[in-house]
């Protein structure tokens, strides 16, 4: 992959067949945690009745999905809130916020993998497609980087027998994808 580039009003760039199996792989398993999370919301027959979907109100337990769908309140120190009311309000909000979030997550992972050629090739996006791309790839590195505990005081590079070198050289890699996107629909 050489860039991303602007061209006749898209965005262009043309994958290896290993870099469109990575991106790929990396959205779908994504995308699949996602659609997991989703099938366990729980069945509301109100919600049936309504049309307004009603989501878990707990977070989720994994590490990584809970920096997919992180809490959606946060106590506000001078309320003077206790833990339970706290609790209360953030598994409300959860409920009513998560199954959107879950939908539009799954949806640009979706586009992702209906505009990624299989064995590579040329990727052709619309502004649209571009920002589904932004938001996946986004939501690749933010799993990666949780996964391998990255924080700014990591190096750019780990001795090669730490088990994580080969991922941060993918979570790098997808970095570079998402700053070129960044690049190349700015200008």
């Amino acid at each position: 992959m050489n860039g991303w580039t602007r061209k006749n009003g898209h965005l262009v760039t043309r994958l290896a067949p290993q870099e469109a199996a990575v991106v790929r792989g990396l959205v779908g398993q994504i995308k699949d945690m996602l659609t997991a999370r989703a099938d366990e919301a729980p069945a509301d027959e109100l919600s049936e009745l309504t049309g307004i979907r009603t989501g878990p109100t707990t977070p989720p337990e994994d590490r990584v999905m809970g920096r997919l769908l992180p809490d959606f309140y946060r106590r506000d120190p001078e309320t003077g809130e206790s833990d339970a009311e706290e609790a209360d309000a953030a598994g409300a909000m959860r409920s009513l916020h998560e199954p959107e979030l879950l939908e539009l997550k799954t949806g640009v992972a979706a586009t992702v993998l209906d505009t990624c050629p299989r064995d590579g090739g040329t990727v052709k996006l619309t502004e649209e497609q571009a920002d589904s791309w932004m938001s996946a790839i986004n939501d690749v590195r933010l799993a990666l980087g949780t996964a391998l505990d990255i924080d700014e005081d990591m190096p750019e590079e780990l001795p090669e027998d730490d088990l994580r070198r080969e991922h941060l050289n993918v979570y790098q890699w997808l970095t570079w994808v998402q700053d070129s996107l960044v690049e190349a629909m700015t200008s």
